[in-house]
């Protein structure tokens, strides 16, 4: 009676081995695959080109967010002055007269100074996702790979030289005519300095990373090289046909500086060579404007 009572019960255990394993490790190996979690988060080509126009769409709104900037901020920064004038003379004074308003072209043009830090604190917003991944890397703002320092920085100050001359030599041409810029300058020796420090110390730098930055990086990538090339050429100089209006020949030297600083941008990879050109020329520029001031015997103006 033990023998037969124990033997179903080892009947039982070496029926439920087997059943264990019914499964072999090869079998399941005929099973299609699944997605690896890497290939999940691909996306696909259209995906890439939507994502590529969107920077477009967003370095074009940076660049209308400077413009506009450009505009109000320089308002807002003298309206102190304008206000503490109405306070002191009287009512509001024309339009005329403010144009002629020494102090409040002085605080007009100052105002470009606040305008561009407000302009690379929204680039570097930008760029960096919000602090999220290099400045300067992301928007390739360093030396070229294949030239030395030393090259690039002799190299640019000689284009930015010889574009200098061209200016000179196509003002002589088609004839010296004020633009507004003729007009700031020659408002105080004040508006003067203030003119020819913005000139320097901050447009080059705030200019180049929004066209050949920010714009054009974004272009190259969504339309290729030749269609970046002409469109931040064109949207540079266009930029500039306002203040410049009354003078084409200062027109066409500054179309000229746009293309050769895309072109420049486009060859060597970077940022940086285009920026050394144009403070280099915007530099030989401002020493001029400087030296007018002593040269015209208009310096107490």
């Amino acid at each position: 009676m033990t023998v037969n009572n124990r033997a179903p019960k080892l009947i039982e255990v070496f029926t439920e081995e087997p059943s264990q394993q019914i499964t072999p490790l090869p079998e399941e190996h005929d099973e299609p695959p699944g997605l690896r979690p890497s290939e999940a988060f691909e996306r696909p080509p259209e995906t890439d080109f939507i994502s590529a126009w969107g920077e477009v769409g967003i370095s074009i709104g940076v660049w209308i967010a400077s413009v506009a900037a450009l505009l109000i901020v320089p308002v807002v920064f003298a309206l102190p002055y304008l206000i503490y004038s109405i306070t002191k003379y009287g009512p509001p004074p024309s339009a005329e007269v403010l144009s002629a308003d020494k102090g409040l072209i002085f605080f007009s043009v100052a105002g470009v100074l606040p305008t561009h830090l407000l302009t690379v604190l929204i680039i570097w917003m930008v760029v960096t996702y919000g602090g999220q991944r290099p400045f300067w890397k992301n928007i390739n703002f360093a030396w070229p790979e294949k030239y030395s320092p030393l090259t690039v920085t002799l190299l640019s100050v000689l284009v930015a030289t010889v574009l200098f001359l061209a200016a000179i030599g196509l003002t002589k041409l088609y004839g010296e005519h004020k633009t507004d810029l003729d007009i700031l300058i020659e408002s105080s020796v004040y508006t003067r300095m203030a003119t020819a420090f913005v000139a320097v110390f901050t447009a080059p730098l705030v200019e180049e990373l929004i066209y050949r930055g920010l714009i054009y990086k974004a272009l190259e990538r969504a339309a290729g090289v030749a269609i970046a090339i002409v469109v931040v050429s064109l949207l540079f100089a266009g930029v500039h046909v306002f203040q410049y209006r009354n003078n084409i020949a200062v027109i066409l030297v500054i179309t000229l500086l746009s293309i050769t600083l895309t072109v420049t941008r486009a060859v060597t990879g970077s940022v940086l060579p285009s920026f050394l050109m144009h403070l280099v020329f915007n530099g030989i520029q401002s020493f001029f404007i400087v030296l007018s001031g002593f040269v015209d015997k208009d310096i107490f103006k």
